[in-house]
């Protein structure tokens, strides 16, 4: 159940009545059925209106829920008209301060045939003005609000489905069924306030370019929210007798009540020369297209056609050739105090100028085989140079397809395609465009490159020639074949061919410098001598090793080598130089023959002073560990004896004392 409207509002009411009364609409139960209708709702002497008849709410009081209403000075959107409620009509006028609820308890029935309409068994308090009427023309229409105090601003949850009903039911006489006129606009949907309702409530807006407001207590009535002005229309015979019973009624109880406001004078039996061709609707004339208006009525005496308000001189024929642009608008005569009108309202499609239809992409992938993306939104936004803004274009791949191309439209045709430019929403004016698609490839392969770059030095960078433009990411950019660097980095540069389609080309530059040897680790008096390169971490380079400076070998670590001296290159991979440095390695005999021939008569450790080992004591012994003699690194060596006797051919031991304190041991054979 609704809220009441909070008593606030009705002390303001009161406050404010005697200066804002003039602001609100007021009402008068004292005028006929047949006054009603006749002088309010129709005001026209062309109408033929009969048997005209209305009912409503019995209250005691002697109150109706009928009659005029006057809304001069308001805000309100009629002047004046009709009001039909489902409560007193009195309680009708404003401000928006009290809650109209009347009809409770008081046996006013709904009715069946608005209940029927709507598909209703549950109706109440129905008002009902219904008459016959015979039109001139072959058209009909009237305007009206529909008001309710059930649009509600705060509603709870299990509100937003209270609604009460209405009806304009129409039939010609002989025919069994009724139409309802009061629908919303281009659909069969009721107007209530669960289908005309606008946003900002919990409950969902319905249809709501068609609501005008949710009420404050300003407003010209009494009620909380009302529709926009709405037109009920229908096609009719001329001199065909019809009969209309406007209703409205309370929907479940008689809680809350509803009104129809019916505008004054605007009871039309008019003419219809035809819909009007408009661009919006899809139906406007092509450029250079005659259109001809036939208003003929039986029974007129003149005619006069008018375009924009303003008089066609000489056009007073039923028929008129429309050749441009405007509202149209007929008088129809019926002796000198009866007209009715027709109108239409015309509009041209514009006559296309093509801009542009064809258009060229490049390849943009590495798969250059001429099939690419085309945006076709920023294709549709070049074709002409005067599309209206409200103008469809889509794309077909061919004049017969009815599916659209997506905005991003892949060719399916390498290097050339023709899709077609479609006017979706103007039907009969164009043919489809010819759109013509180009895909260029960029056919040049390019290799990305790594290149050194020596320490202190300068380099070229050669992007290759052959093509159009060059563009490289340099501070400032540089636009030539070949560009000077002095610092590492990664240089791209953009190519472009002569079909304008590009691509990059990228250029590592790494700085390198020649080796500095920092330590040469030797591990000698081995089964598998070897020898370790250390290069200085301030070197930059890529470097390689050799020990003959033809053959070089990525490892720094040489194995397998005799003894003797060697020389060991560094080269630096990128050019910048090659250090070297030479280096001992070390052994000592297994054997030697003491058999004075002069050959291998001694042992002894050879080139020590190549290492700086030429001062360390070495000690020679028998198997037993006797010290059998002892020598300096640059002394004579052991000749075999000991107290100058000749030792027997076996094996001996060594030790060499080394300066950092470790040793260096092993054993030899004595031969002879």
């Amino acid at each position: 159940m609704k809220r009441l409207k909070n008593t606030f509002y009705s002390f303001l009411f009161l406050c404010g009545f005697f200066i804002s009364f003039a602001q609100n609409i007021t009402v008068d139960e004292g005028f006929t059925p047949q006054y009603l209708v006749n002088d309010i709702l129709v005001n026209s002497s062309c109408a033929n209106v009969l048997n005209v008849s209305v009912s409503g709410g019995n209250f005691a009081s002697g109150e109706k829920s009928f009659g005029f209403f006057d809304a001069t000075g308001t805000s309100f959107p009629f002047q004046n008209g009709i009001v039909l409620s489902t409560g007193k009509i009195v309680n009708a006028q404003g401000p928006n301060a009290t809650l109209s609820d009347d009809g409770g308890n008081m046996g006013w029935d709904g009715d069946p045939d608005l209940n029927q309409a709507l598909g209703l068994s549950n109706s109440f308090n129905a008002t009902i003005l219904e008459f016959d009427f015979v039109p001139l023309g072959n058209k009909i229409s009237f305007d009206y609000i529909f008001s309710s105090e059930q649009y509600l601003l705060n509603p709870s949850s299990g509100q937003c489905n209270f609604t009460d009903g209405f009806v304009f039911l129409l039939r010609r006489n002989g025919d069994l069924n009724y139409q309802n006129l009061a629908v919303v606009p281009n659909t069969n949907i009721p107007v209530k306030v669960n289908t005309v309702r606008g946003a900002g409530t919990i409950c969902p807006p319905a249809n709501e370019s068609y609501f005008d407001a949710f009420n404050d207590i300003n407003h010209p009535t009494n009620f909380n929210g009302q529709t926009k002005v709405l037109t009920a229309s229908s096609d009719v015979i001329p001199g065909e007798t019809y009969h209309i019973k406007l209703v409205i009624a309370d929907e479940g109880n008689h809680r809350f009540d509803s009104a129809i406001f019916l505008g004054g004078g605007s009871f039309n039996f008019g003419i219809d020369i035809g819909d009007d061709r408009l661009i919006a609707t899809g139906n406007p004339l092509c450029p250079n297209e005659t259109l001809t208006v036939d208003a003929t009525q039986i029974g007129a005496t003149s005619y006069q056609w008018f375009q924009d308000t303003n008089l066609i001189l000489g056009a007073t024929n039923p028929t008129f050739d429309i050749t441009t642009a405007g509202d149209y608008l007929v008088e129809i005569n019926y002796g000198a105090s009866c007209q009715t009108t027709g109108t239409i309202k015309v509009e041209y499609a514009e006559a296309l100028v093509l801009n542009q239809n064809s258009f060229t992409e490049c390849d943009a992938d590495n798969n250059q085989d001429g099939i690419t993306t085309f945006n076709l939104d920023a294709i549709r936004g070049q074709l002409f140079t005067n599309l209206p803004a409200n103008y469809i274009v889509s794309f077909f791949e061919s004049q017969t397809s009815t599916s659209s191309l997506p905005s991003n439209y892949t060719n399916t045709n390498p290097d050339s395609e023709t899709i077609y430019a479609r006017i979706m929403n103007i039907q009969g004016c164009y043919t489809d465009f010819p759109i013509n698609l180009t895909i260029n490839t960029f056919d040049e392969i390019l290799v990305d490159e790594t290149v050194g770059l020596c320490e202190n030095g300068i380099i070229t960078l050669d992007a290759g020639s052959g093509f159009s433009t060059y563009l490289w990411n340099t501070n400032p950019p540089q636009f030539t074949q070949e560009i000077s660097v002095t610092s590492g980095g990664t240089y791209e540069v953009i190519l472009t061919n002569a079909l304008n389609c590009s691509k990059t080309k990228t250029f590592t530059v790494e700085t390198s410098s020649i080796a500095f040897i920092e330590e040469i680790i030797i591990n000698d008096f081995q089964e598998n001598n070897s020898a370790t390169v250390q290069i200085a971490t301030s070197s930059l380079g890529d470097y390689e090793f050799s020990l003959d400076g033809i053959n070089y070998q990525d490892s720094n670590v040489f194995l397998n080598l005799q003894p003797g001296e060697y020389i060991v290159y560094v080269q630096d991979k990128k050019g910048c130089g090659i250090s070297f440095e030479s280096f001992y390695i070390l052994d000592y005999p297994k054997f030697f023959t003491p058999n004075g021939d002069g050959y291998n008569d001694t042992w002894t450790i050879k080139n020590l002073d190549k290492r700086n080992l030429q001062n360390n004591i070495i000690s020679v012994f028998d198997r037993y560990g006797k010290l059998l003699k002892q020598f300096v690194g640059l002394g004579e060596g052991w000749n075999g004896t000991f107290n100058g006797s000749a030792l027997p051919a076996t094996d001996y031991w060594f030790e060499m004392k080394l300066e950092n304190g470790k040793s260096l041991k092993g054993h030899f054979a004595l031969k002879r």
